[in-house]
């Protein structure tokens, strides 16, 4: 095994149970960690000596729509001193939350008002979660796939899709 590969093991010895699945994919290591443990697991992956992914690079989701779990959080790590990269993911179903983890890195902030604005997913324990994108009163969160392509109907959009308000 190479050096560049043995901070994976390191964090599979140190989380054990919170990794429910571990895969590579075009070059890169991804664990899927229990929605419940995500920041313990992120304060580690953070703070150990032997690893110090010390910058948070991107939060995103993933739409699977009609599958179950419907939906994926993606955590992209970085070790600036070791030059390590890992990819965390979440699965969780529509209306489920994921903890926040803008304690571990600041910059978490708006990626997760981002996902909120666009999936719809809500993080508990998030210090100012609303819209970034999208003015409160906008109807929706445009990355799903059931989001109509072309926008529900209203005052700017007569030619959307009707609410359900309007059926």
């Amino acid at each position: 095994m190479t050096d560049e590969f043995l901070f994976v093991d390191r964090i599979k010895q140190r989380c054990g149970s919170d990794i429910t699945d571990s895969y590579q994919s075009l070059g890169m290591h991804t664990l899927e960690i229990s929605n419940d443990r995500i920041v313990p697991v992120c304060e580690l992956l953070k703070t150990d000596e032997q690893l110090l992914f010390n910058y948070l690079s991107d939060i995103c989701g993933v739409d699977f729509f009609p599958e179950s779990p419907r939906f994926a959080v993606l955590y992209h790590l970085y070790s600036i001193p070791f030059k390590y990269r890992i990819r965390l993911k979440c699965r969780l179903e529509d209306g489920e939350r994921l903890p926040s983890v803008t304690d571990v890195w600041g910059t978490a902030n708006w990626h997760e008002r981002e996902i909120y604005d666009m999936y719809g997913i809500t993080f508990s324990g998030h210090p100012d979660l609303r819209r970034i994108y999208m003015s409160e009163e906008f109807d929706g969160h445009p990355l799903r796939k059931d989001y109509p392509l072309r926008g529900f109907k209203d005052d700017l959009n007569p030619e959307g899709e009707p609410t359900e308000k309007d059926r």
